[in-house]
């Protein structure tokens, strides 16, 4: 009896970022990506968003490897946590690998961990499964599709990409080879989803440095550029701008000193002499003959952008008349944040620079044309949409209609879904354990449920304290209770509600007492239930209630 080909989605469907796709077939298991998301802003003090791998885990005596198609975080930034989980090799090319090596070691992990490095071009095999990985443009170097040849057919798994013609290192996209795997018969297409909702073709990262150039041409300013750390064609090109207009360069942000040390050792960055500085040096210099490169384009807290906005920064103090340009586009739910940045810049005097319609950005995504080429050069029999939030998968699958797939071949999925395809079709046949896992700092803890909740309920209503001294010796209250708020109501205020929070928890003692209820665990339980009970008839609202008891001797 032939087995049906299992693909699970554990993240990156319905969203943006977390991408994690789990490829089964018998015994045998592949993952391809393990990213991190980011944070929604009612994600109080959540600073990473992990897939969830209690199906791996379930299964890890059955997992081949971990395919990894590129470097950026929502495709490998989680992979530290599953390997503190599992013990599984990992194959992807050299830059990603490189980018993979100092997550593990900051982690302690690197020791204990394979990693096969592969170049653009090479198969290997994995139990049932062979994996081809082919060259595609994208943001970063080394991004790569895969082929993946199952018992049923070829799979082809996109990865991101686009098809630019005129790269800044790399070459062209290997369209050739899609073509060709298209004439072989293609069995299913996985294809990333994030511009499916733009029409034409994206634009070519060379017209960014173009806009560089503009930019720096007569500007007697100092210059600070923010853009992802990870896009690399995107730091050579600043630093070719610069060294051709004479400045120095220092960089600003951990990430993005990692990338650029990793790159130019790798040989994809060509630096020119005597262009980089220091930043402790940068205030030495005159300000026409400075660019600093800095992390921060999604305004996050903790980056050197934000730090410089908020006079956090040690180095580098904003000044009026500094050009910041900001060579990004915002991340859905970053918006406010950015927002922010940039107010706090212009109140610093500085000229901000982060109009779309500057060519500041591209995107390294495909849009709808580049879709219809991928669907018309490997002309699947099945059709999955990935990597994007509902709308954009909505968007894609329409143009798989176009392009000639019968609509009962494609599929829009969920995270957890279990897609079966077998001799009778596509179909979906059930789901696994799948969503998100939320974690504070650095991965310390995992925020539960429950944590979360009272975050939620601490943000919109506050917090209430009734503080109660009992005797230690007759388990008697010792006068009024203390009511303390926080986020709630201000107390100078409310005197008269302060007193009616206190006569509620003194006749609740004097119940309990007449009850004979003498357990500290069921007095305080009593006293959260009327006062909340209290406070949601009264004010409509539904703080948190501590009662905490003191026993005094």
């Amino acid at each position: 009896m032939i087995s049906k080909l299992k693909i699970i989605p554990l993240g990156g469907l319905g969203e943006v970022g977390k991408n994690m796709t789990v490829f089964e077939f018998g015994s045998d298991i592949i993952i391809v990506d393990c990213g991190m998301g980011f944070p929604d802003e009612d994600m109080y003090g959540v600073d990473i968003v992990l897939p969830d791998f209690a199906y791996l885990k379930a299964n890890a005596n059955r997992i081949k490897g971990l395919i990894l198609t590129h470097g950026h975080e929502d495709h490998i930034g989680a992979v530290p946590y599953l390997m503190r989980e599992l013990n599984i090799p990992i194959y992807t090319l050299p830059l990603t690998a490189a980018l993979i090596e100092l997550k593990l070691e900051e982690q302690d992990l690197l020791y204990n961990t394979q990693i096969f490095t592969k170049k653009a071009g090479t198969s290997f095999r994995l139990g049932c499964f062979t994996v081809e990985f082919i060259h595609v443009n994208h943001s970063i170097p080394d991004s790569v599709a895969l082929a993946i040849g199952t018992p049923l057919g070829t799979v082809i798994h996109t990865g991101d990409f686009k098809i630019d013609v005129t790269p800044i290192s790399g070459g062209m996209i290997d369209l050739t080879r899609f073509g060709q795997l298209g004439n072989q018969g293609v069995l299913a297409l996985l294809s990333d989803s994030t511009n499916a909702e733009q029409s034409g073709h994206s634009d070519s990262e060379r017209k960014v440095g173009q806009s560089f150039d503009k930019l720096f041409t007569g500007c007697d300013q100092r210059i600070i550029i923010t853009t992802f750390a990870s896009n690399v064609h995107r730091l050579q090109q600043i630093i070719t701008v610069a060294a051709k207009h004479n400045r120095k360069v220092a960089i600003t942000g951990r990430s993005m000193e990692n990338i650029l040390r990793v790159s130019t050792v790798l040989g994809y960055m060509d630096i020119p002499e005597n262009v980089m500085t220091d930043i402790e040096h940068i205030n030495k210099l005159p300000k026409n003959q400075v660019v600093i490169i800095s992390t921060g384009s999604q305004g996050e807290s903790m980056s050197a952008l934000y730090r410089m906005a908020f006079s956090e920064h040690k180095q580098v103090q904003i000044t009026p008349g500094d050009r910041v340009i900001i060579s990004a586009s915002a991340i859905p739910g970053n918006e406010t944040t950015i927002s922010r940045v940039i107010d706090e810049l212009f109140h610093k005097g500085a000229e901000v620079i982060y109009d779309r319609h500057t060519d500041l950005h591209v995107s390294g995504h495909a849009c709808q044309e580049e879709h219809k080429m991928m669907l018309a050069l490997t002309r699947p029999k099945y059709f999955i949409p990935v990597h994007g939030e509902y709308r954009m998968l909505v968007r894609h699958a329409e143009l798989g209609r176009i392009m000639g797939v019968a609509p009962q071949n494609i599929v829009i999925a969920e995270n957890g879904d279990v897609i079966e395809i077998g001799k009778k079709g596509i179909s979906k046949a059930g789901t696994v354990q799948a969503g998100a896992v939320l974690l504070d700092g650095s991965g310390a803890g995992e925020v539960a449920g429950v944590v979360m909740r009272d975050r939620h309920k601490l943000a919109e209503d506050g917090m209430v304290v009734i503080v109660m001294s009992y005797s230690a010796y007759d388990h008697k209250i010792l006068g009024d209770p203390e009511i303390v708020t926080r986020g709630f109501i201000y107390v100078k205020e409310a005197e008269e509600l302060i007193e009616e929070l206190k006569r509620v928890t003194l006749e609740t003692v004097k119940s309990c007492d007449q009850a004979k209820i003498t357990d500290w665990s069921a007095i305080k339980s009593k006293v959260k239930s009327n006062i909340s009970g209290y406070l949601f008839k009264t004010m409509h609202r539904s703080p948190m209630i501590l009662p905490v008891i003191s026993e005094v001797e």
